[in-house]
């Protein structure tokens, strides 16, 4: 099945980058490029790609609120946000936005290639180190009541979310609970299910934002090797 990308950046030089790599990929098709958020919304209206490169920062409309207006017709785009570290407010708003993932525009052009492929099939990309980065931002927010819907996941799904929320791949959350990757999939679906989520983004989110797991947040946001 081929994927099909949209590329939205102001800069014609990144956009034509991008499209360069991912046309050398059998299974990629660029079906459109972007060069403001106005367009990209647009573009997303009439392509309806699989997944979307957006850039933060750009004219006429940014990529936070483009973001927005796309899921807000088509909950079932996936959209990664090219992005920097050094923009941690963007990150955090974007997550919010329903993001399912973030590219630094200096990542290797392998993991953008693997990126795309991770969000196309339905998953959801963030990586520890952003992780780290979230639970920061939301142990500086105020916190509301934990989701009604929590009290339905059984205490080994309590497991699989919390480890979720550390930024553990299936693979590792597998490793640590001593259960196969398949199980863990399994989980992972009930939890997203349950909790009436898209995606793992979303499950960060939430479990930050209600402060669910905050101990593990301030352990993490004590890391010497952050």
């Amino acid at each position: 099945m081929t994927i099909r990308v949209l590329v939205a950046d102001d800069q014609s030089m990144v956009r034509a980058g991008f499209r360069m790599l991912l046309a050398g990929e059998e299974d990629i098709d660029v079906v459109a490029e972007a060069s403001n958020g106005l367009e990209a919304v647009e573009k997303a209206d009439r392509f309806h790609p699989d997944v979307i490169l957006m850039d933060i920062r750009m004219p006429e409309l940014d990529g936070l609120e483009a973001t927005r207006r796309i899921l807000a017709t088509n909950s079932g785009a996936r959209i990664l946000i090219l992005t920097t570290f050094d923009l941690d407010e963007y990150v955090y708003e974007a997550l919010r936005a329903g993001a399912s993932g973030f590219v630094l525009k200096d990542d290797p052009p392998e993991q953008l290639l693997a990126a795309v492929h991770v969000v196309a099939s339905g998953d959801a990309l963030l990586s520890p180190t952003v992780t780290k980065r979230v639970i920061k931002q939301f142990t500086r927010t105020p916190r509301p009541a934990p989701a009604k819907q929590l009290e339905d996941l059984s205490e080994r799904e309590h497991e699989v979310f919390r480890l979720i929320a550390r930024g553990l791949s299936n693979a590792e959350i597998g490793k640590e609970l001593f259960i196969s990757e398949t199980t863990v999939k399994t989980h992972v679906t009930h939890i997203l299910q349950k909790l009436d989520l898209r995606d793992r983004v979303q499950a960060v989110v939430l479990a930050y934002q209600t402060g669910l797991f905050e101990t593990d947040g301030r352990r993490e946001d004590a890391s010497p090797t952050d």
